[in-house]
């Protein structure tokens, strides 16, 4: 496969797990602190930072930094939480 192909690839899933959790979270299938919505979170930033780096958009892999840091926040409240 083509390197910009994957790269590209990368981005779309990033962008489609993103929207997914949101929608699931607006939709009320899934809770804003579950486990399965914030790994949503960190697997499409995640997804989106490869792309965005290699694109050099630099700003959109911060958002993305932050977009990752705040669901590993809250997933370890969440844990704290329940003990």
């Amino acid at each position: 496969m083509e390197p910009n192909l994957l790269i590209d690839v990368t981005g779309w899933l990033g962008a489609v797990a993103l929207l997914s959790a949101y929608a699931l979270v607006s939709a009320k299938k899934l809770a804003g602190d579950s486990l399965r919505y914030q790994a949503l979170n960190l697997l499409g930033g995640g997804l989106l930072i490869v792309n965005s780096f290699y694109y050099g958009a630099f700003p959109s892999v911060g958002v993305n930094v932050v977009w990752i840091a705040i669901a590993i926040v809250t997933l370890v409240a969440g844990r704290r939480a329940r003990g």
